[in-house]
């Protein structure tokens, strides 16, 4: 059974909630951008529905952790990313008309993903790119596809 969420700032992203596959492709740090990585990525509410947690890692692809909130009082949501090597980040995110976005504005190093979901919601096909001139240029980072296993109940 789908857990629903009961922060209405939240509403929007409730067909994020489940567990899904993970593929990375087209990856510019692999030695070889044919080569694929899959891993596991669950979406669910925490504190009693307050935010929205990514946990991410499955083996070989890294631990990550992503939290997200929203003021009601604002279009975007906030975004914390920390990670199994140590890397803590703030995003911003939105998330509208099936097109999810994520983007980081930091100095030598600004990065933006976008991910647009199927219309039967179990395929999100998203990128992510780079930027170390303070987005004057970007580059393409890697591909990242998700595909829905199943709707999370915990």
């Amino acid at each position: 059974m789908k857990k629903s969420i009961n922060n209405p700032a939240l509403q929007s992203l409730e067909i994020l909630i489940g567990e899904w596959e993970m593929e990375l492709t087209n990856a510019s740090f692999l030695p070889n951008k044919s080569d694929k990585i899959k891993g596991l990525s669950t979406f669910e509410m925490i504190e009693n529905g307050g935010f929205l947690v990514e946990r991410q890692g499955d083996i070989p692809l890294p631990w990550s952790r992503w939290v997200m909130g929203r003021d009601d009082s604002e279009q975007n949501y906030s975004v914390l990313y920390f990670d199994d090597r140590s890397v803590s980040r703030k995003y911003e995110m939105s998330f509208n008309d099936d097109v999810w976005k994520k983007w980081r504005s930091a100095p030598g190093f600004w990065q933006r993903f976008e991910g647009n979901i199927s219309k039967d919601g179990k395929t999100i096909k998203a990128y992510w790119e780079v930027s170390t001139d303070n987005g004057k240029n970007w580059k393409h980072d890697f591909d990242l596809t998700y595909m829905r296993m199943g709707i999370f109940s915990g």
